[in-house]
């Protein structure tokens, strides 16, 4: 008899465990990506939480009115075509057309699913609709606007800006883009409008990663920023040979200078000497081969490449080729960590919630996501991306009266005639925190095609904000 006492408390105290580790995660699950839930398409009962519901109205950070729903629930739109093409990818559309905009990842609030079974009651006995929860956004309509007019029309690619010391996100731009009142065609167009390019679209960085192969210097090699490296020209690994824009040869070369001039030869030496477990352990301090999970926005992981590669294919990840795959959300955050003292903030998108009596719902709080590195080593490849816009590849990133710090790149990709051109950067002053990621596909060099308009983003932070 004790015996099977004994065996029934065990069972009962190991049940216990379970159910309460059970409860335990769901908690956690439900406070980490439970809107991912909500949102998702395999949730039958989102249709059923929209009925009889009038969608909240989404403003910008500055109060603009971006969309609003009439008094049966359709959606309303901003009367400019630009500024609803410039922020599609941000607030999506109704049918889900555009994975994970704010229409359809924030529906749990736009639709008040929180929304007591008094008020509930209430709209249903009286036969009205009821109110969702209405949302400001950290998204600068203004700037939105400006970068869709300013970047090129022929070509695809992706801008985001965002505030390093908060992670609040002012712009997240994909192109190509259309507009929500016209949205035949959309789901069939053979270059996917729909996709946010920001968020889900994966490349090779190019030269904007040898700020990684560069902190990995810093935390492996005590003498890197004393050292000289050899440039000839040409540098030969196994049957690859690397060689830098326009066959340039830099001599005797420190790393501050090789990173203003963009040295493929340096970094590809740097990274072999680093050796792969130390470029990749780099890597991902800084958030490649996470898995990204995020309140406000979902984003594709960054994916630093497999293990046991070949010299050629190691020499060729310091200057950011090879097999890299990065967002270009997550290069903009890279940035945003150099500029906040080795800080990674969690990218964030909604400011407020209220609901129809002005009550709050919802509140952003700023949040740490990870340190990447020692504030002395981002001051350290801050300095060295000062350079880069002083005298060497980002100096059309400059603008007067501000201390820019860059890195362009020119990513290489099988099959495309033109390289993909990148920017990342930021301003380094306390009254304007503000980085940013530039991309334009086959384009050519960062310095010519993405630099420029980084410059423009900074001067119209500095003058508007």
């Amino acid at each position: 008899m004790k015996l099977i006492k004994r065996k029934l408390r065990i069972a009962v105290i190991t049940v216990s465990i379970l159910l309460i580790s059970l409860v335990a995660y769901g908690v956690y699950s439900l406070g980490v990506s439970g809107n991912r839930w909500f949102s998702s398409s395999v949730n039958t009962s989102l249709r059923k939480v929209k009925q009889g519901v009038v969608p909240g109205r989404i403003y910008d950070r500055n109060g603009i009115q971006l969309a609003g729903a009439n008094n049966k629930g359709e959606r309303l739109y901003h009367t400019d075509e630009t500024t609803r093409r410039s922020l599609v990818h941000v607030l999506g559309v109704p049918d889900g057309t555009v994975k994970n905009g704010v229409e359809t990842f924030m529906s749990y609030l736009l639709y008040a699913y929180d929304d007591s079974y008094v008020r509930r009651l209430s709209a249903a006995f009286s036969g009205q609709m009821r109110n969702g929860y209405d949302l400001r956004l950290s998204i600068s309509s203004g700037l939105s606007r400006m970068i869709t007019d300013q970047f090129p029309k022929d070509k695809s690619g992706a801008v985001v800006v965002m505030n390093y010391r908060t992670g609040e996100i002012l712009s997240l731009n994909s192109f190509p883009n259309f507009d929500p009142l016209a949205m035949e065609g959309v789901a069939t167009n053979p270059q996917k409008p729909y996709i946010n390019n920001v968020t889900q679209w994966r490349s090779a960085p190019g030269s904007t990663f040898k700020v990684v192969t560069l902190a990995a210097a810093l935390a492996n090699l005590p003498d890197a920023m004393e050292r000289t490296f050899t440039c000839t020209g040409a540098y030969q690994v196994g049957e690859s040979i690397i060689t830098d824009a326009g066959n340039a040869t830099h001599g005797e070369i420190t790393l501050q200078r090789a990173l203003a001039v963009s040295c493929n030869i340096t970094f590809a030496k740097l990274a072999l000497e680093l050796g792969d477990e130390q470029l990749r352990l780099t890597a991902q301090s800084f958030g490649l081969d996470d898995h990204l999970l995020f309140s406000d926005l979902v984003v594709e992981n960054s994916r630093y490449p497999s293990k046991d590669r070949i010299a050629k294919e190691l020499a060729w990840t310091g200057p950011g080729q090879s097999v890299l795959f990065v967002t270009p959300l997550h290069m903009c955050l890279v940035a945003s960590a150099i500029a906040n003292d080795g800080v990674m903030m969690a990218p964030k998108l909604l400011l407020q919630a209220l609901d129809h009596h002005k009550q709050g719902k919802a509140q952003m709080t700023p949040l740490v996501y990870k340190q990447v590195m020692t504030a002395k080593d981002a001051d350290i490849i801050a300095e060295a991306m000062r350079q880069v816009i002083l005298s060497g590849t980002g100096t059309r990133a400059a603008v007067p009266g501000l201390k820019i710090c860059g890195k362009t790149g020119s990513a290489q990709i099988d099959g495309q005639e033109s390289t993909n051109a990148w920017f990342v950067g930021f301003i380094d002053e306390k009254t304007l925190p503000y980085a940013c990621c530039v991309v334009v596909n086959e384009a050519g060099e960062g310095s010519r095609h993405a630099a420029p308009l980084a410059r423009q983003i900074f001067e119209y932070i500095k003058t508007q904000r």
